[in-house]
């Protein structure tokens, strides 16, 4: 089925139908005018006086040039056909805290700078075919950014984040979750292949518990990886005073462990490849329009030239 993608421009048939309606009128008024005339009373020796027509050859030029007006307004307005395109869905979504705690700089220059480092990394390693999604947490979990396959907002978002108090590492998890689950099934019949990947200094403080969150992420086949950033040394001031702020290791590998994901505390770009390179692949389709526009483009160049060309060679003139 043939679809517009720009049909206003189909108000240019108006012209072309006018003109069509037109010829075709002259060409019954002659018609009419002929058989309405005088007979003559010998009609060989009409024959022979007057030199033979064109007949039907004078409708071709004119019916070229016509069908060629309609084929190039047409190609104006766009025509398209709905066309399956192939859909990868396997999607990783990145994890990031952005509790007070992470401004500590006991990693350099600080951790939140360091995980967003790290997290840019991942994201220009990340194969373009898959979906990457962006989630924030302190004391709640917002999806930044959904899963999709433009790099460069979530390379944005993870530019733009802001510290918050309290650390939600549960809710995070389950923010992750509810993300991967947004992912269209476009026809597919299972769920997209699916990572977490959770950057964080560790300790939660509100929301519900890790154990919870490695739970259901068990119950979703999602692995999560944990990356640790910081020292048992940490300490930021809060609030005019100093705070000690140690890095939970145990929480982060075993959420990690309990998931079949990897647990990091300095990962390279080499080892984050295996949080995504045995996580298979989900084609689906999605319908998208194709343009065929240029096809009708053609037909009128075609159709204008077949005109030109005829009418010089019977009328010695353009149509």
């Amino acid at each position: 089925m043939i679809t517009f993608l720009s049909p206003w421009w189909l108000v240019g048939l108006l012209p072309v139908l006018g003109l069509t309606a037109a010829y075709l009128g002259r060409h019954l008024l002659r018609r009419w005018r002929r058989d309405t005339a005088v007979p003559f009373s010998n009609l060989e020796l009409l024959r022979s006086l007057v030199p033979r027509g064109l007949g039907w050859r004078r409708h071709v030029a004119a019916g070229l040039f016509l069908a060629g007006l309609f084929a190039l307004v047409t190609a104006l307005a766009r025509p398209s056909v709905q066309t399956e395109e192939p859909l990868e869905r396997a999607t990783v979504i990145l994890a990031i805290d952005v509790s007070l705690s992470m401004q500590a700089d006991d990693v350099t220059p600080t951790r939140i700078e360091a995980a967003q480092d790290s997290a840019k990394s991942f994201v220009d390693e990340l194969p373009g075919s898959y979906n990457l999604g962006l989630v924030s947490f302190a004391k709640s979990a917002n999806v930044l950014v959904a899963p999709t396959k433009d790099r460069a907002a979530v390379r944005e978002a993870i530019d733009g984040l802001q510290l918050a108090e309290a650390t939600a590492t549960g809710e995070a998890v389950f923010t992750a979750l509810d993300a991967i689950r947004s992912v269209p099934d476009n026809g597919a019949d299972e769920p997209p292949p699916a990572r977490i990947v959770l950057l964080s200094d560790g300790y939660r403080t509100y929301g519900r518990s890790i154990d919870e969150a490695a739970a259901a992420a068990v119950e979703a086949n999602v692995p999560v990886t944990t990356i640790a950033f910081g020292t048992d040394a940490g300490v930021v001031d809060i609030a005019g005073q100093l705070q000690r702020v140690p890095v939970d290791r145990q929480a982060l590998a075993g959420l990690a462990e309990t998931t079949g994901g990897f647990f990091y505390e300095a990962a390279s770009a080499a080892e984050l490849t295996q949080v995504y390179q045995d996580m298979g692949s989900s084609i689906g389709y999605r319908t998208v329009p194709r343009e065929i526009g240029q096809w009708f483009a053609a037909a009128a160049l075609l159709c204008c030239l077949g005109a030109g060309t005829l009418s010089l060679l019977w009328t010695s003139r353009l149509p």
